[in-house]
């Protein structure tokens, strides 16, 4: 018998065009294999998540960038095809926030955690999440916002080079600008570049101080923050292999249990008031050996399969209990167990030697659900092909466009102290 309400379906929705999203995957698979009906509101027309057999159903997404109003519309519209009311979890940053602005609206038909409707955006926010951990006293890489180009060069000067360059509401950056969420700047002159496209991004500039990375330098800490306030399920996690390398999202990561980084997520959701699913991102700065909070995402990160426990309980499983009032195990943290993603550690993927006494869990490849991880291997050799394609041809030539994908597009690749939403 499932310990989960199995009269209660679940929506997973996303509006980023990302077809590699094994985050998406993962609740589909966690839910699924518990007996819960799970809707999937995403672009997968060209993703190998429409391909699992825990996919009740699929539904067209919202546009990226859409409004409030044309989320909610669409939300509508999938509850009145579902039927009944439904735990619905936020894939990405962008529905995250929407959801909790929404939350009021959206009661009738769903079930969200009863938090203050703009917390979700507030810690989203890069510029308020830096307000927000020096009034808790959580340490993070110190932060300025210029006002001029002017000032972008001189912050440049006060930060020392290289830096960090971030977007505070990286969800408003227009598709296909060239704009990144996260990058490196070498010298003040492009500090004033990236300045001048301020209007361009849809909200303000920060430049940040570079924290390198290193071994055993990279965390995170996966939780559910129930009804009452307690920090459940979820874990210390330690990033082994990023992609890209040393700058991204987890490719390779083990189930470390930490004290010291667990303490400063509780302290910080607690002092919020926080309710529902976050995925925080930690780096150890060498010089002091400090932990630095350097994200706060508001809802499951894409490895957060990572952190099931003895009981069977994750992030999203802990959300789905809770909110459908029913109680959750206790289980035990089961600490060694790895996480690989397939298409970013393929030498990992393929070795047995290295599987922690934990166990190991793949992105995309599972016994029980063979289908999506085959496809992943197809998608991704036409996307690596096209990648190649562009690279070996000479400026200026002609060659034919490699056949696309259906309703697909490329992965953006993360960069420094940035994991996808992952």
């Amino acid at each position: 018998m499932s310990l989960l309400d199995t009269r209660v379906p679940a929506v997973l929705l996303r509006t980023d065009r990302n077809p590699f999203h094994h985050g998406t995957l993962g609740a589909v698979r966690s839910l699924g294999r518990a007996g819960v009906e799970v809707h999937v509101v995403a672009d997968s027309a060209g993703s190998p998540v429409r391909r699992s057999r825990y996919v009740h159903g699929t539904h067209s997404p919202p546009p990226p960038g859409a409004s409030g109003e044309q989320i909610l519309d669409v939300l509508r519209r999938v509850a009145g095809r579902v039927g009944r009311p439904a735990v619905l979890i936020p894939l990405d940053d962008a529905t995250a926030i929407a959801a909790g602005r929404l939350r009021d609206a959206l009661g009738s038909s769903y079930l969200l955690p009863d938090m203050p409707a703009a917390l979700a955006e507030r810690v989203a926010d890069k510029e308020q999440l830096a307000h927000v951990c020096a009034a808790v006293d959580v340490p993070h890489p110190r932060t300025l916002v210029p006002d001029s180009p002017r000032g972008a060069a001189e912050a440049a000067r006060l930060l020392g080079l290289p830096l960090v360059a971030k977007w505070s509401r990286p969800w408003l950056l227009p598709a296909g600008g060239g704009l990144r969420s996260t990058q490196v700047l070498h010298t003040a002159h492009q500090a004033r570049e990236l300045y001048a496209r301020s209007a361009e991004a849809g909200s303000v500039l920060l430049l940040q101080e570079f924290l390198p990375a290193g071994e055993d330098r990279d965390w995170f800490f996966h939780g559910y923050t129930d009804r009452a306030g307690t920090v459940r399920a979820g874990g210390t996690g330690r990033k082994q292999l990023a992609w890209p390398r040393g700058a991204g999202l987890t490719a390779v990561g083990h189930w470390t249990p930490h004290p010291e980084v667990q303490d400063l997520a509780e302290r910080l959701t607690g002092a919020l008031g926080y309710r529902g699913v976050f995925d925080l991102d930690f780096r150890r700065r060498g010089t002091t050996g400090g932990y630095h909070l350097l994200d706060f995402n508001p809802r499951p990160g894409a490895q957060f399969r990572l952190f099931a426990d003895s009981a069977g309980l994750d992030v999203v499983r802990a959300l789905h209990l809770d909110l459908t009032g029913r109680p959750l195990p206790d289980g035990e943290p089961v600490a060694g167990r790895s996480f690989v993603v397939e298409n970013y550690a393929p030498f990992a993927a393929l070795s047995t030697l290295r599987t922690g006494p934990g166990g190991r869990e793949l992105a995309w490849y599972a016994g029980d659900d063979r289908a999506p991880g085959w496809a992943m291997w197809a998608l991704w050799a036409r996307h690596v092909s096209g990648r190649l394609r562009q690279r070996l041809t000479p400026a200026g030539s002609s060659v034919p466009a490699p056949r696309p994908i259906p309703g697909a597009s490329a992965p953006t690749s993360p960069t420094v102290n940035e994991k996808a939403s992952s």
